[in-house]
């Protein structure tokens, strides 16, 4: 951890973002832009609702980061290591009362499978699911601190598995971990894009076996670089989406138009960076455009935030806002655990 990322906390920014477009976005998805602005006003002046409330997206999340704090508290973290304490975590948050906010499907059905002792996680995984709970809630991968390049991109894909077991889940997983690594270490935002598309040349016929197992033969592909190959290729296609659209879409469009609505992995991904790649310097307006968008508008506004919280920091975010979103005591205490 360099002394510049540091100096600006950026997990706590990251994890603070997160949770602030999630719940700029929450009174938002399933809602279409028309009827956004109708509620909520014109978009670049769109508030913070009270109460704050979040979603699944930074209840979950939450959960794969209390995951791996148990798990790098024991030592070195590996698949086994870390697989027990983060699978509790999700049947945790599966069974709470608190989780009300409209979760998905697919990690309803796997976590109610991952409730039984015993079971190889690989049964409970949903091969052929890709949705955004897989990527939405993997930001805290991308903030521990000491993991090699295995280490993050096994622990990335394996916390998607865990209930989205489709290779492009996998893959955006690891992007997205990747991408708020490189951008709490003071990467450039406007080369990221070339970066990611990089890892995922040179990661797309890595199958990561000591994290994933068997995975892969739950499917109807050949062999396992054939599996995990095609979660790359989808996920390239999604950048190459962004790296066009950052120099001709207009700001004041519906970034779904460019990027995709957000509800499966890919698209998420490539939607939530360009909200923040349109607005690199201005955080809050990398939120507010993420809220007020046609598809998983929470999604999409927590990854926006969540790229925006750790390149720019804690300071990004006003107090005001941060001192009343929901959970706030368990996001800076996170933070401040990769932020030390």
């Amino acid at each position: 951890m360099t002394t510049t990322t540091l100096a600006k906390r950026a997990a706590t920014g990251t994890l603070l973002g997160l949770a602030l477009g999630d719940a700029l976005g929450f009174p938002t998805e399933f809602n279409d832009v028309p009827s956004i602005l109708a509620k909520c006003g014109p978009w670049r002046t769109m508030e913070l609702p009270r109460p704050a409330y979040v979603t699944d997206d930074t209840q979950m999340t939450l959960a794969l980061a209390r995951g791996l704090r148990t798990a790098t508290d024991r030592g070195l973290l590996g698949p086994l290591r870390m697989e027990r304490p983060v699978r509790e975590e999700f049947v945790d948050w599966y069974q709470s009362p608190d989780n009300n906010r409209a979760p998905g499907r697919t990690c309803l059905v796997a976590c109610n499978l991952l409730k039984t002792e015993g079971r190889p996680w690989q049964e409970a995984s949903q091969i052929n699911s890709k949705g955004c709970g897989a990527n939405m809630r993997v930001a805290p991968v991308g903030l521990v601190r000491g993991l090699s390049d295995e280490q993050r991109a096994g622990a990335a894909q394996l916390q998607a598995a865990l209930t989205h077991g489709h290779p492009t889940a996998l893959a955006a997983s690891d992007l997205t971990a990747h991408a708020i690594r490189l951008l709490a270490q003071g990467a450039e935002p406007m080369g990221l894009i070339g970066q990611l598309r990089s890892y995922a040349y040179e990661n797309r016929q890595r199958y990561h076996s000591r994290w994933l197992g068997d995975l892969w033969s739950r499917s109807e592909d050949p062999t396992p670089e054939h599996f995990i190959a095609r979660g790359w290729d989808e996920c390239l296609e999604a950048l190459d989406r962004v790296r066009h659209a950052v120099r001709t879409v207009s700001p004041e469009t519906d970034p779904c138009l460019a990027t995709g609505e957000g509800w499966i992995a890919e698209e998420a991904l490539a939607t939530g960076l360009l909200c923040f790649l349109l607005f690199v310097d201005e955080p809050l307006t990398a939120l507010r455009r993420a809220a007020c968008t046609s598809g998983d508008s929470d999604s999409i506004a927590c990854l926006a935030g969540a790229f925006a919280g750790a390149y720019h920091g804690s300071d990004a975010w006003p107090t005001e806002w941060a001192d009343r979103i929901e959970y706030q005591g368990d996001l800076m205490s996170l933070g401040a655990l990769w932020d030390a």
